[in-house]
């Protein structure tokens, strides 16, 4: 997802004069070679100043540039919320603040490099449009949309070697709406991001029963889709929410809230991060079973 990020705004700045970059201490060597090679004067990396890099990118904006604002997602979001508060949202300006390995994907580095409650913290943010594709084609995807913006995004994506879920989905990528990915009986799985990955294989083990799921990306988490979320309550006696996120404030919370608001009588169940800092280093796994997300977890959810 990394690598198709940096290919979407590389292709973006081919076609236009207003893309521009700003990093904070992200090496372009990397996924960025290609950006830096063909725009040496549209990136700028503010080092270890990600209030800076905010606080430009705003600028920037104001002068009717499209800035994509990039580094690692805890320190994207977490560290200058101030200044995307009060000098994107505040002002409303077309700003993609993109978050690189968001959730637990570095794993090993522990909770400061863990990005577990940033869908709470922006979907909070007036004027703020929050996208938590599942793959690389949804992450290029949402590029090329956020151009439709005239307000700020945050981008939450992965970080590296995600595969390929929605090559055959029967829905394409439309910013805003929940998209099915697969279908299935009278049970839905709704997930954004990475760990959309976890209910395919699920549905992948459940092929040929009663309890196959339907799989259904929420890659919009604001403004949410609750007029599909309606119809997929209508249409499913189940729904598993699956997030790499705690759940106050995740989608898990939202879904149930809105069951209870319009009185559905569906089942609803959540797979979520924990309200708490795990003390566990080393696989992204490694990690989610700390947190009792687990394949065998999801089919016991599915099952129900």
């Amino acid at each position: 997802m990394r690598d198709a990020v940096a290919r979407a705004i590389t292709d973006a700045a081919r076609e236009r004069d207003d893309v521009i970059l700003v990093v904070a201490d992200i090496s372009p060597a990397a996924s960025l070679k290609n950006f830096l090679d063909e725009n040496p004067t549209r990136i700028v990396d503010v080092g270890v100043s990600e209030q800076a890099m905010i606080g430009m990118a705003a600028g920037l904006a104001m002068t009717g540039l499209r800035p994509f604002a990039y580094t690692i997602a805890p320190f994207a979001l977490y560290r200058p919320f101030e200044q995307i508060r009060v000098d994107l949202c505040y002002q409303d300006l077309p700003t993609v603040i993109v978050g690189v390995g968001a959730g637990l994907s570095y794993s090993a580095l522990g909770s400061t490099h863990h990005t577990i409650e940033d869908v709470a913290l922006a979907c909070a943010l007036p004027n703020m449009t929050v996208v938590a594709p599942c793959d690389p084609l949804e992450t290029a995807a949402a590029v090329k949309a956020s151009f439709e913006l005239h307000g700020p995004m945050y981008l939450r994506i992965g970080k590296a070697g995600e595969p390929s879920l929605t090559d055959a989905a029967p829905e394409p990528f439309i910013l805003g709406k929940i998209r099915q990915v697969g279908s299935g009986g009278r049970t839905a799985v709704l997930a954004y991001g990475p760990i959309l990955e976890m209910a395919v294989r699920a549905a992948e083990q459940l092929q040929g029963t009663d309890a196959h799921p339907s799989i259904y990306s929420v890659h919009t988490l604001k403004p949410l889709d609750y007029e599909r979320l309606g119809e997929i309550l209508n249409e499913h006696d189940r729904v598993v929410v699956l997030e790499e996120h705690v759940f106050l404030g995740g989608l898990g919370m939202r879904v149930q809230a809105y069951a209870h608001e319009r009185g559905s009588a569906t089942s609803i169940s959540s797979l979520h991060l924990q309200d708490e800092f795990i003390h566990t280093y080393g696989s992204k796994q490694d990690l989610f079973d700390a947190h009792g997300i687990t394949l065998d977890a999801l089919i016991t959810a599915i099952r129900g």
